[in-house]
């Protein structure tokens, strides 16, 4: 499978669709295309709603990939790396349009971010979340305030500093997902269902609930530089390096 994102319009609804070969994660070429697809698919009139989703039926997404950490050479690469995440996230907050996010298996790192992002987010029973960033040396700076939104500052320094799995029923009972299935067909039958709903409510009531329900964030595109950075610096230590590319080699 080749790196792509997708999108298609049908009944009010753009389906967009991201996929790598390994596991979904997202090299930088991949986030720069979400955040612009997002931003695209959210100014057409007819759109009332974006539903995100990933391609296959085992990891969602596996956040950052290891083999661009290692490419990169200088804090300007570093930086334009970690600033695509930040992109994404702040496409999904400022689009003016309902974003459904379907999360079909498990998440690390970035993936959790995307899923924190989501107005309304489905998922599976197999679909437990873990910020593991601490084990490549570095940390979940730039998607922080997205996770601490939903979940608090307690929880979200407990998944930072542990990067144990949550499962999919804690991620409900703490507002990550709003809705878990036993499996993806019963899923996607229920993301259909809210889809069709969502199509016949007024478009602007929907766009001012997305604007009530973020109020408070503007904040962030403040603070997006200085997390950014800390991403940035840290990965381009020996000892990040170090572990990446053990983690690599281990996958």
């Amino acid at each position: 499978m080749e790196d792509f994102v997708i999108s298609e319009v049908a009944g009010g609804v753009s389906v967009i669709t991201f996929g790598t070969p390994k596991s979904n994660s997202l090299p930088g070429h991949i986030l720069e295309k979400l955040a612009q697809t997002i931003l695209e698919e959210a100014a057409k009139p007819e759109v009332k709603a974006i539903l995100l989703k990933s391609a296959g039926e085992r990891a969602f997404c596996a956040g950052a990939s290891f083999d661009e950490l290692l490419a990169v050479q200088d804090i300007t690469e570093s930086r334009n790396f970690f600033g695509g995440f930040a992109k994404v996230l702040t496409a999904m907050r400022t689009c003016g349009k309902i974003v459904v996010v379907r999360v079909q298996g498990k998440v690390t790192g970035g993936g959790v971010g995307i899923a924190c992002a989501a107005d309304y987010c489905f998922a599976t029973n197999d679909a437990s979340l873990a910020l593991t960033e601490i084990n490549l040396g570095i940390g979940p700076f730039v998607i922080g305030p997205f996770v601490q939104r939903k979940i608090g500052v307690s929880q979200f320094t407990a998944m930072a500093l542990d990067a144990e799995f949550r499962s999919a029923e804690w991620a409900m009972q703490h507002g990550i997902y709003h809705s878990v299935s036993e499996n993806i067909p019963e899923m996607d039958g229920k993301i259909a269902a809210f889809l069709q709903t969502l199509a016949g409510r007024s478009g602007e009531a929907l766009s001012l609930i997305k604007k009530v329900s973020w109020e408070g964030t503007a904040q962030f595109d403040e603070i997006m530089p200085e997390r950014t950075f800390m991403s940035a610096s840290l990965v381009l230590e020996d000892e990040a390096r170090r572990r990446i590319e053990n983690l690599r080699v281990k996958k």
